[in-house]
């Protein structure tokens, strides 16, 4: 049977998927009750290219769980398993989420790595406790602290899939850095794209060798499959 719906990987699951509405809630709420012109400033502000004011936007919503939705794990898991993934990289973990049904997917391909990436220290002490008790630590290596930097060393020669899904600035620095391992065939899957972004542009275009497909899950979502040059 699947890790993802096995015990105790599908009760964890669906506790942190409370938790994180409970949590996201004010937040929504507060979104919800903004003027469009409002709403789309603080929209812009998770689009912040400046290294210091990113993390300041972020670091305001360090207690929030800024989660993928059922839907988008689900996919997830099943991309992962489709393809026989052996190295996964995450940019942004969060609460975790979306890790578990990364690593869930390792487990039931027989093994591999994820290395996944966190700068709030509390969300990945979080992280790290929960993976061990779905008995998925050993499949996941957390670097804490800046993804321009955790990520820019220590790799795997070949990565078989990337999520996307921290500060969206950095999505399309992130994946250029990645890029150069990420296999043919390889896919990108990003969270958050329902507004347009140089990252969208690029992946979007076709001398950049990629098969990109805009997903109608959640805050939108794209998944990117490299091809041939």
């Amino acid at each position: 049977m699947s890790t993802l719906i096995s015990y105790p990987v599908a009760g964890k699951i669906g506790e942190l998927f409370a938790a994180a509405r409970k949590a996201d809630q004010p937040l929504h709420d507060n979104l919800d009750a903004m003027t469009d012109e409002a709403r789309e400033e603080f929209l812009r502000g998770t689009h912040v290219n400046e290294r210091n004011e990113y993390r300041e936007f972020y670091g305001k919503l360090r207690n929030n769980y800024l989660s993928i939705s059922p839907e988008l794990g689900r996919l997830l898991y099943a991309v992962a398993i489709a393809k026989h993934a052996e190295t996964i990289v995450e940019f942004g973990m969060s609460f975790g989420i979306s890790t578990i049904h990364l690593a869930a997917a390792l487990r039931d391909c027989g093994g591999g790595k994820l290395i996944t990436t966190e700068f709030e220290p509390q969300k990945a002490a979080a992280a790290r406790a929960t993976l061990t008790q779905c008995g998925l630590a050993d499949l996941v290596e957390i670097r804490e602290g800046d993804a321009m930097e955790t990520l820019a060393r220590d790799l795997p020669s070949e990565i078989d899939l990337i999520f996307l899904d921290g500060a969206k600035a950095l999505y399309l620095p992130v994946l250029k850095m990645l890029e150069p391992r990420l296999v043919e065939t390889g896919v990108v899957v990003t969270d958050n794209t329902s507004h347009r972004s140089a990252y969208l542009d690029y992946v979007r275009a076709p001398e950049n060798n990629y098969i990109s497909i805009p997903l109608p899950i959640g805050d939108g979502s794209e998944m990117s499959v490299r091809v041939r040059a």
